[in-house]
């Protein structure tokens, strides 16, 4: 599949591929989607309704790149998930980066959802992974 197909409801990893992530993140409607899958490394897509945000996680061996492809945002971290050391509003093609052991969250503060992509180093969520929503999220 080349990029000017969406496909963004599957994982296309671990083989080599090419993607215009902006639009697979633009029209994806999962609250996550597993979108490649390598052996070291994964990008998710993200749907963030508004008045939501992604909760305060933290993923102790995990690096995480987060980009802002549509909409605006709240980022909050730091090391003591009730007391974060940096809060920031985010705009479209802003980008978070995310230490493994910090806690984290990503809140939706605009009028439409809240689009983004996200790099795990290593994989954090099984290939194939599709969320439809928070809740299946944090069911699994």
């Amino acid at each position: 599949m080349d990029s000017a197909h969406c496909g963004c409801s599957r994982d296309h990893g671990p083989m080599p591929y090419t993607a215009d992530v902006t639009r697979a993140a633009i029209e994806n409607t999962n609250f996550r989607t597993a979108f490649w899958t390598g052996k070291h490394a994964q990008m998710t897509l993200m749907s963030i309704p508004v008045c939501s945000d992604i909760g305060m996680e933290i993923h102790k061996d995990t690096d995480q790149i987060i980009r802002i492809e549509q909409g605006s945002a709240r980022v909050v971290m730091g090391k003591n998930c009730n007391r974060p050391d940096l809060e920031q509003q985010l705009h479209c093609g802003d980008t978070v980066f995310v230490p493994a052991g910090t806690w984290h969250n990503i809140i939706n503060v605009g009028r439409t959802p809240l689009k983004v992509s996200s790099i795990y180093a290593p994989p954090h969520h099984k290939a194939g992974t599709v969320h439809r929503t928070k809740e299946d999220a944090e069911r699994e």
